[in-house]
């Protein structure tokens, strides 16, 4: 028999059970575990989702708000939006929004975010206790909380006296790629290194591999997010955790609050992050001369030797998650 458009059916009853959702960038896994958050609380409230994709372009995610303001949804949820604050304000004239992972001080935008200033410290004071002194920093570009994270490696390099060292990047593994090879070319007696993300640490990583370095022998890496893809025993990268899944459904939360009226102020919901150890950071190789890794051992990857204790990105194993150490 007929089946009214679920769509059309909604338009008509002025009652929509859709939520729009625009998920930043679809090659990270970060964004598809916030993802499942959302889903998973918007099923139980009786919601269905609509998705665009913004491909960390802020011309691109407009035109996916347009598209996703066009269906007449319930509420947006705008994961890692990088957006200008007036475009954020625009959507939130048309319906209820929540931006996740982007601060914002808009009074008409609803705001989840970890606390990545706090972050960023604890990534320093991590390497900082293992004897680091030469820390470097591939940021996030523009992605959202970039700069959040980006202050806070700042402020912890200033409370050490440590001399900072940003190494501009972006959020992507290509990023984390031309970013540690910057830093091999600008600052080669750095010895740990802080990345914008869990995705920038696994580009970051291989890139020194195929210099002929060690991860954590003559470099260590921190990354962030702790993503599945962090986790991996092949992997195995130290990081510091947002609970992502958490995030999603407090997304939908909040939505449904201002949808049915249970506040008109903004909801400005801030997580505390942990740091996760694992296998890619330990204390400085002892130099003489840098006191980092010697510039001189750098080979090709072709010839570069083999080192069981080292980071090998080609090495397949399944997940071991009980030797990560989580801390606060």
């Amino acid at each position: 028999g007929y089946r009214p458009h679920a769509v059309a059916r909604q338009l008509a009853s002025r009652e929509s059970t859709v939520i729009g959702v625009l998920v930043s960038d679809l090659h990270n896994q970060f964004f598809a575990e916030l993802v499942d958050g959302v889903d998973e609380a918007a099923q139980e409230q009786g919601f269905s989702l609509l998705l665009q994709a913004g491909q960390r372009r802020a011309a691109r995610e407009e035109r996916g708000i347009d598209t996703l303001l066009s269906f007449s949804p319930a509420g947006l949820i705008l994961l890692g939006p990088v957006v200008a604050t007036s475009v954020l304000a625009g959507a939130a004239r048309q319906a209820p929004v929540v931006a996740v992972t982007r601060s914002s001080r808009h009074p008409d935008v609803d705001t989840v975010t970890d606390d990545s200033e706090a972050g960023a410290r604890l990534a320093v004071a991590h390497l900082a206790g293992l004897g680091h002194r030469r820390i470097a920093h591939l940021d996030g570009g523009n992605g959202a909380q970039a700069a959040v994270r980006r202050r806070g490696y700042l402020a912890a390099m200033a409370g050490l006296g440590l001399a900072p060292l940003v190494v501009p990047s972006e959020y992507t593994e290509i990023g984390g790629v031309l970013g540690a090879r910057a830093l091999l070319a600008s600052a080669p007696e750095a010895t740990a290194v802080f990345c914008a993300n869990d995705l920038n640490a696994v580009g970051a990583i291989a890139e020194l591999q195929d210099s002929g370095l060690r991860v954590p022998g003559d470099l260590s890496v921190v990354g962030y997010d702790n993503t599945v893809l962090a986790a991996l025993r092949h992997v195995s990268l130290t990081t510091i955790h947002q609970p992502r899944h958490q995030m999603g459904r407090l997304a939908v939360e909040v939505l449904l609050g201002r949808i049915r009226g249970e506040r008109d102020t903004a909801a400005r919901l801030q997580l505390e992050p942990s740091l996760v150890v694992r296998k890619t950071t330990a204390a400085p190789r002892t130099d003489p001369h840098l006191g980092g890794f010697d510039v001189t051992r750098h080979k090709s990857p072709a010839t570069r030797p083999q080192d069981p204790g080292g980071f090998d990105v080609n090495r397949q194993e399944s997940l071991n998650p009980q030797r990560d150490e989580v801390r606060s």
